[in-house]
C-alpha cells in the first residue's frame, strides 16, 4: 500500500498488486492532479521499477483517484479499467459528477488552478478495459469485481481471492482504527441509501482484511462491522457525528 499524503492534510492509500506471472505490478487508482512523480517516488522505495507498471484499477470517478491517470497514460503504455457506468466521466465525455467546492477552497492557488484544469480537460481513450460485478480478472492471482454504487454510480471494489483482502476504494473508510461505511455527506456520498445496500455484497467474502482508500488497512470482524453500520443507518443514527466518533 502507498501512503500518498496531500497538502499536509489529507492521506490517500493507493494498493498495489504484483502480477507474478508476468513480474509486473498493478495500481489501484492514481491519486490527485499533481500527485505522479510523488506515486513514482513512492514505487522507488519499494524497489518497483515504473516500467513494470502494467495496469491501473479506477475504483470509480473522483477526482483524488484519476487525478493523476494523464500522466500516467502518456507515460507508460498500462491497460487502464474502470466500471462501464463510470467510464464516461473518466474519459471526459461527460461531466464528473462531483464538484468539490468546499474542498477545493482549501488549497493553495497553485493546488486549486491544478485542479480547475483538470475539471475543464477532456480526455478522451483513457479506460481500456471496462469491467462489471462479478467479473474475475486474471490479475495479481485472481481480483473479483464487485459493484458497489452509491458513492459513484459507477463504483467499484475489488476482493483479492488468495489473501482474502478486500479493496474497498471510498465504499467504507476507516476511521480512528475503526472500520466505517460510506461517508454520510450528500456532497461525498450522494446515494447513501444504496450505498449502505452495496456494503451487504461484501458479506458473501470471507475477509481478512479490508484496505480503504481513505483511512487504510484494517484487520476484524468486518462482516459484524457492516452488520452494525447497517442498523445505525436503519435507525437514523448514522450520521457526520457519529461517523467520526472512535
Amino acid at each position: 500500500m502507498l501512503n500518498l499524503p496531500f497538502e499536509k492534510k489529507w492521506m490517500y492509500h493507493l494498493t498495489v498488486l504484483y502480477n507474478e506471472n508476468s513480474n509486473s505490478y498493478v495500481l489501484v487508482d492514481t491519486g490527485m492532479p499533481g500527485q505522479y512523480e510523488e506515486i513514482l517516488e513512492q514505487f522507488e522505495k519499494l524497489g518497483l521499477p515504473a516500467s513494470r507498471l502494467s495496469d491501473i484499477i479506477l475504483t470509480h470517478q473522483d477526482v483524488d483517484h484519476i487525478g493523476s491517470l494523464p500522466e500516467f497514460i502518456e507515460k507508460h503504455s498500462v491497460n487502464v479499467y474502470a466500471h462501464e457506468i463510470d467510464k464516461p466521466y473518466i474519459n471526459g465525455h461527460k461531466q464528473l459528477i462531483k464538484w468539490p467546492e468546499t474542498f477545493i477552497q482549501m488549497l493553495p492557488e497553485n493546488r486549486r488552478n491544478l485542479l480547475e484544469s483538470f475539471y475543464l480537460a477532456k480526455p478522451s481513450a483513457n479506460v481500456t478495459h471496462v469491467i462489471k460485478d462479478g467479473d474475475h480478472l486474471p490479475i495479481a492471482g485472481g481480483l473479483i469485481v464487485i459493484h458497489t454504487p452509491g458513492h459513484t454510480p459507477g463504483h467499484v471494489s475489488l476482493y483479492h481471492k488468495r489473501s482474502k483482502t478486500l479493496i474497498a476504494g471510498d465504499a467504507m473508510a476507516v476511521v480512528n482504527g475503526e472500520l466505517k461505511g460510506p461517508v454520510p455527506d450528500p456532497g461525498v456520498t450522494p446515494d447513501l441509501e444504496t450505498a449502505i445496500d452495496s456494503l451487504q455484497k461484501f458479506k458473501t467474502f470471507p475477509i481478512e482484511t479490508v484496505f480503504c482508500y481513505h483511512g487504510g488497512k484494517y484487520e476484524g470482524n468486518v462482516h459484524k462491522r457492516i452488520d452494525e453500520i447497517t442498523n445505525r443507518y436503519h435507525n437514523g443514527t448514522y450520521t457526520m457525528k457519529t461517523f467520526f466518533d472512535s
